[in-house]
């Protein structure tokens, strides 16, 4: 067993549909690149999409493992995670969404301390509404992305989730900018959505990350940036997203600067 616990970063928006769990695999990638073992915890537990995204065999899931702890069954993390490859090891949501209502917020923390010294990076996926579950997976992190688009009601409810996090002194969170999701939908500069929602972007992925086959990588269950030739062929996106997440390990976590360009 490590020494030194994991790093808890959680990927959140305040929409669906804006990259929340591509980036996460994005980041596993990544990580798993660095030589870090990494646990993705799903927690978008209607509709989880990670352990479809990476065609692993899920028999086991977050809910077993509340069930187990509830009733005392409860051994270890490790007979419940799924290999994605040496490296990535995977604990999906329900399969029977009827179950995620089963799952007492307060079981979270207790999943997180099992694991914590198992990995070196624990990534958790989310749901983008706002639910006992959420707030305690936020609490319990390290570092939280929360994800933007330009999207008109996407960036109002982001103002408001902002706004809350200021006046509860919420601060290890990074604002990313997904301007890969959605292609020709520029309503907004940069300018414009850190004036709406009243916040720097931290980070920005660029629309060159676009992928127009996507679906194909999953279906494949591809992690993007394990492809060699996404790696070569968007290695400057690569490069940014590295620099975001060796940041993201970081004790006191410096902000990544946006280009003054990006600004504009």
């Amino acid at each position: 067993m490590k020494s030194i616990a994991a790093k808890v970063i959680t990927v959140f928006s305040c929409k669906g549909g804006v990259g929340k769990t591509t980036t996460t695999l994005n980041l596993a990638g990544i990580y798993s690149l660095m030589d870090k073992k990494v646990l993705i915890m799903d927690l978008d537990l209607n509709s989880g999409g990670v352990a479809v995204s990476l065609n692993v065999n899920n028999e086991k899931t977050i809910y077993n493992v509340v069930d187990d702890m509830s009733n005392n069954r409860f051994k270890e993390i490790d007979d419940y995670v799924c290999k994605y490859n040496d490296k990535i090891d995977v604990l999906s949501a329900p399969k029977d969404p009827r179950n995620a209502l089963k799952i007492d917020s307060k079981y979270i923390s207790l999943v997180i301390s099992s694991a914590i010294y198992k990995y070196d990076v624990i990534l958790i996926d989310t749901s983008h509404q706002i639910s006992p579950v959420l707030l305690m997976a936020l609490d319990k992190s390290d570092n939280t992305l929360f994800l933007v688009t330009n999207d008109p009601v996407d960036l109002k409810n982001a103002r408001s989730m902002i706004s809350i996090f200021k006046d509860t002194e919420v601060n290890n969170y990074k604002v990313v900018f997904n301007s890969s999701k959605d292609i020709g939908k520029d309503y907004f500069s940069l300018f414009d959505i850190k004036n709406i929602i009243k916040h720097n972007i931290d980070y920005t992925i660029d629309k060159s990350f676009y992928i127009k086959d996507i679906d194909k990588y999953v279906i494949d269950g591809e992690i993007l940036t394990l492809n060699k030739k996404i790696r070569s062929s968007k290695k400057g996106d690569i490069m940014k997203l590295t620099k975001l997440a060796n940041a993201l390990l970081e004790s006191n976590p410096k902000k990544v600067e946006v280009k003054k360009d990006e600004e504009k």
